[in-house]
């Protein structure tokens, strides 16, 4: 077992072990004196890890309540964040108990939202089940929904109280949802690890399992040390949202069905790095993306894509920040006026 201790304002243990999902129970056990839990989890996850997690929890003297939504990211809505405050109350849950999510980004992300908001906040546990929450969304404390007007424009900070990362989870994973969180990792390398990108682009898809624990720590650690030096996203945090500006923008102009997080950021960092760094680095990102059968590119002209950018939650008054890294494991933070962003990005 590995361990990474994220000292933010409220302090947590990430733990990294394969098998760690079947001893979910007692590790959850030494975070909270109650032993009243509710599990939030979607269709897909429950069915593969529900019943697992739920003895676990009961072996350990939990009473447990489970709640399962549609997967996807169309769930990540009002009405579904709704539906899981009315099952908190009518499970009983008070602000001494429990609340877990067990599954990928949708459930991280909802469910944290979900925790800061019942009751003016209860703990959480987050048992990340796909790669991209692993390595990026379940740590850090951001939660959020998606409204119409934009992605993740609705949400609050709320540090979990552990993460339990099985990589043994990451199995189960369809070829393309894989591919979706290698898209994450592969952004870490790029904004502050040079070895650990030559590692990634050292494998491809169908070997990464070989260095998969390791991929796992060492991107978990590079985001323990950026958010310790900046938990509320006032500044270095930033860096974490390299390609995402684009990316986020995909996303929406496909309404979040048939085009993934990961494709958007893949897609988003190979654009601006093409634009504004080397063309070696690019072609180096470009091949790395591909060996993991990522998008580099898209055919939707910049035009249709902007007015996405121009909601994107990293705007401020009118200008917009975005990420570049002319140097593969360093990253700078641009802000530009929106104008400048949208010719930088139709030229």
């Amino acid at each position: 077992m590995k361990s990474i201790n994220v000292k933010t304002s409220h302090p947590y243990e990430v733990i990294i072990e394969r098998g760690s999902i079947n001893k979910c129970g007692e590790y959850i056990s030494k975070v909270t004196a109650s032993r009243k839990s509710a599990v939030i989890t979607d269709d897909i996850v429950g069915g593969l890890y529900g019943k697992t997690v739920e003895e676990s929890l009961k072996n350990s003297g939990f009473e447990c309540s489970v709640f399962t939504f549609k997967n996807g990211e169309q769930s990540k809505c009002l009405s579904t964040f709704g539906e899981i405050l009315d099952f908190l109350a009518e499970s009983g849950i008070t602000r001494s108990d429990i609340i877990i999510a067990l599954g990928g980004g949708v459930v991280g992300d909802i469910t944290g939202f979900a925790a800061a908001s019942y009751l003016r906040g209860v703990e959480f546990v987050q048992i990340p089940t796909t790669l991209l929450a692993q390595v990026d969304s379940s740590v850090g404390g951001k939660t959020a929904i998606d409204i119409p007007s934009g992605k993740n424009l609705v949400g609050a900070f709320k540090q979990p109280a552990l993460v339990i990362c099985d990589s043994d989870t990451l199995k189960t994973l369809p070829s393309e949802t894989l591919a979706d969180g290698m898209a994450e990792v592969i952004k870490y390398g790029m904004i502050r690890d040079k070895s650990l990108f030559e590692l990634i682009e050292s494998h491809d898809l169908d070997t990464v399992d070989e260095i998969m624990d390791d991929l796992v720590y060492r991107c978990i650690d590079i985001k323990r040390d950026v958010v310790e030096h900046d938990e509320f996203d006032k500044g270095e945090r930033f860096i974490l949202n390299f390609g995402h500006t684009l990316g986020h923008a995909l996303e929406g102009w496909h309404n979040y069905t048939d085009y993934t997080h990961g494709m958007g950021v893949a897609t988003g960092m190979c654009i601006i790095t093409e634009k504004l760094a080397s063309a070696d680095i690019a072609d180096r990102l470009k091949k790395c993306a591909e060996s993991y059968r990522l998008p580099t590119g898209t055919d939707i002209p910049m035009s249709e894509l902007l007015p996405f950018c121009s909601k994107d939650k990293k705007r401020e008054s009118g200008n917009i920040s975005y990420i570049i890294c002319r140097t593969i494991g360093k990253a700078d933070i641009v802000k530009v006026p929106v104008k400048e962003f949208a010719r930088l990005m139709e030229g």
